[in-house]
């Protein structure tokens, strides 16, 4: 049973109440009574008792109309569907992300694709860290991410934000008078930080920054997350190196300083993707990103 066939059905049942279906079915030659006889046939009944002066729908014509609108319906829900995917209006994204960096940029992205695509389901995995991420895309587990750069081979990136490091400490903390603090300052410090095993850019780049300052920092506990980081800050565990979005993130008894120094670590936060990825959904996130997420005027790389 074709679907033109069925739509010619329906087509001829709708125009009876107008006196036009008698003359088109009499056409014995038409388009439209060939696609009917054709329905006929193939259902081994007849669906319209035609006479000279008249057409009417048999039973077995009235019980087919229904459920043909219907399947004509859902025929053409499927092709605008099939279409849209095609388009990237419709589908499936998994986005990976963690850190305050990610916290400022995702409600930019998230929102502006909900308004523009909004058969397009963004599925957001949060605690995924700039290695991690870069991991799960290259595997193909995680579509699109928040990393740092340089990336692997086989990943495609876009700085979106550029990120100065800066240090979170308790109020009480006889250098939260101080208007900036220098790295080698902080030798004999306890330190809060993400997990080593999660691949942080922030970790890494705090670590370097420290060495380089002629230390290794004592680690007093791993945080999930900027916000249990912060919070274990406030509680005096320990200092943190942050980024500067952190301060979006208000805790009691937490400060921000800035580093001392002109080479304090500026980190580029990109948005990576599997560079063969074929997805149209993904393809049209990505331009919604390019709009609402540009890349940094002092981003030169």
């Amino acid at each position: 049973m074709e679907l033109r066939h069925l739509s010619g059905f329906v087509a001829v049942a709708e125009e009876l109440h107008f006196g036009r279906a008698a003359e088109r079915l009499h056409i014995a030659q038409s388009p439209l009574s060939q696609q009917i006889r054709l329905l006929e046939r193939d259902l081994g009944v007849r669906l319209f008792d035609r006479t000279t002066r008249s057409v009417q729908l048999t039973a077995a014509g009235r019980a087919l109309l229904e459920p043909a609108r219907r399947l004509l319906a859902e025929a053409s829900a499927a092709r605008r569907t099939v279409q849209a995917a095609h388009l990237g209006e419709v589908g499936r994204v998994t986005l990976g992300f963690a850190g305050a960096s990610s916290y400022s940029a995702l409600p930019v992205l998230t929102r502006a694709v909900t308004s523009e695509h909004p058969g397009i389901e963004l599925v957001l995995e949060g605690q995924t860290y700039a290695g991690e991420a870069l991991g799960r895309i290259a595997e193909g587990s995680l579509d699109l991410g928040f990393v740092a750069l340089p990336v692997r081979r086989g990943i495609s990136a876009r700085v979106v934000r550029m990120e100065r490091l800066q240090l979170a400490l308790p109020d009480s903390h006889p250098l939260a008078n101080r208007a900036e603090v220098a790295f080698a300052e902080l030798a004999r410090e306890p330190f809060v930080t993400f997990p080593l095993s999660r691949g942080s850019a922030v970790r890494e780049a705090m670590m370097q920054a420290c060495h380089e300052a002629g230390f290794a920092p004592r680690i007093a506990q791993e945080a999930p997350d900027s916000y249990t980081m912060l919070a274990l800050v406030g509680a005096g565990v320990g200092l943190a190196v942050v980024v500067e979005s952190a301060r979006n993130i208000q805790l009691e008894h937490v400060v921000f300083r800035p580093l001392a120094g002109d080479d304090v670590p500026v980190l580029p936060i990109a948005l990576g993707w599997r560079s063969g990825n074929q997805s149209a959904a993904l393809a049209a996130v990505l331009r919604v990103a390019d709009r609402v997420l540009p890349t940094p005027a002092d981003f030169h790389g």
